[in-house]
């Protein structure tokens, strides 16, 4: 009876182990390619056909990556193109560091940092909080550098909202968070992202040349865009979907991670659910989808840039997928509408 007893408990004890998860997996030098989409879950034959209709829409380069490992890659992705608005999430990240050693005080005001304007800010504008400009709810509609025809098109009047109060997708917001962290760091974003993201995780490409300030008359804050290609944009796509950890290394404090990718604001004005620190967030009750055309799970998260630059990161299906467009000429670019068809495409090749 004892026997049966300690035979039972046994079975019991080992019924609800789980299996240990696999180890995720890290590119080195080069990315890992799976030998076949069907190793990492996904049809070959679906996934030819998403690339088919990537060829009929201006998509110049794209990776899908499951879990680090390479599942299927098309187009140049060794070409430097521009990050465009890709840059703001780079610089959520680069802010991990400084907030969390309190070299950069989340809730410290405009007027306390000293940061104004050429027109000079108002009292009342002045009242932002380095959290409110990451968060894209500064309220300050000062002139920006390197805004479209949209961003403007859609910027509430001068003075119309009190501080933190209103979202809208605002350059100003992102490129004096760019003058903040240089200010309070004394590192040029650069240098910062070549040392403190680049070269952590081996980026094949990017160099602190690669980036080129844009300055102008309407505003004393530079906008930062730079030159990235797709294989290192996978790359840094695969360090934000293992909440900042690198083969080992905690690269980015996870909380951060986990803080600046969360949802904040509605992003209603822009047609899409949600938006971090930076960062686009998938709100699956919000009014518009992360994408048109395709379902995306709570948690999912994207970096975007004008002209159809994507870096999507899907934790609940381990995934990252990367797209390029060449944007340096006046040819066509691909929407959102677009880009969530092939990415609809491409989440069809996963089994089931």
């Amino acid at each position: 009876m004892n026997r049966l007893f300690v035979a039972l408990a046994w079975l019991c004890l080992t019924a609800t182990v789980l299996p240990a998860a696999a180890p995720a997996v890290f590119p080195g030098k080069t990315w890992t390619v799976a030998a076949a989409p069907e190793e990492r879950g996904f049809s070959a034959t679906k996934l030819a056909e998403a690339r088919a209709y990537s060829a009929t829409i201006a998509t110049a380069a794209v990776m899908v990556v499951h879990d680090g490992v390479v599942v299927s890659q098309w187009g140049d992705v060794a070409r430097k193109f521009n990050t465009h608005s890709i840059r703001k999430s780079f610089l959520s990240v680069l802010y991990g560091a400084p907030v969390r050693s309190g070299v950069i005080r989340l809730d410290a005001t405009m007027a306390v940092l000293g940061i104004d304007d050429v027109a000079g800010l108002s009292a009342e504008e002045k009242k932002a909080t380095v959290r409110d400009c990451l968060k894209a709810r500064s309220g300050v509609y000062h002139p920006a550098l390197y805004e479209t025809e949209g961003m403007k098109k859609l910027k509430p009047a001068r003075h119309s909202v009190r501080a933190g109060t209103h979202w809208y997708y605002n350059n100003w917001d992102f490129n004096a968070a760019g003058t903040i962290y240089e200010q309070a760091t004394g590192r040029k974003i650069f240098e910062a992202i070549d040392a403190e993201i680049a070269r952590p995780i081996g980026m094949e490409d990017y160099s602190p040349a690669d980036g080129k300030y844009e300055r102008g008359a309407d505003s004393v804050h530079a906008a930062y865009p730079f030159r990235v290609t797709a294989r290192d944009l996978a790359r840094f796509g695969v360090l934000m979907l293992n909440r900042g950890a690198w083969a080992g290394r905690q690269v980015i404090d996870a909380a951060w991670v986990d803080e600046s990718t969360r949802y904040h604001s509605d992003a209603t004005l822009y047609s899409s659910d949600g938006y971090g620190y930076m960062w686009w967030v998938a709100r699956d009750h919000n009014k518009f989808p992360h994408l048109p055309g395709v379902t995306l799970p709570e948690g999912t998260y994207s970096a975007r840039g004008a002209g159809g630059h994507h870096v999507l990161i899907i934790p609940a299906y381990r995934l990252v997928i990367v797209h390029r467009v060449n944007t340096d000429g006046q040819g066509p670019r691909v929407n959102d509408a677009q880009f969530g068809r092939l990415v609809k495409l491409i989440l069809d090749a996963r089994a089931n």
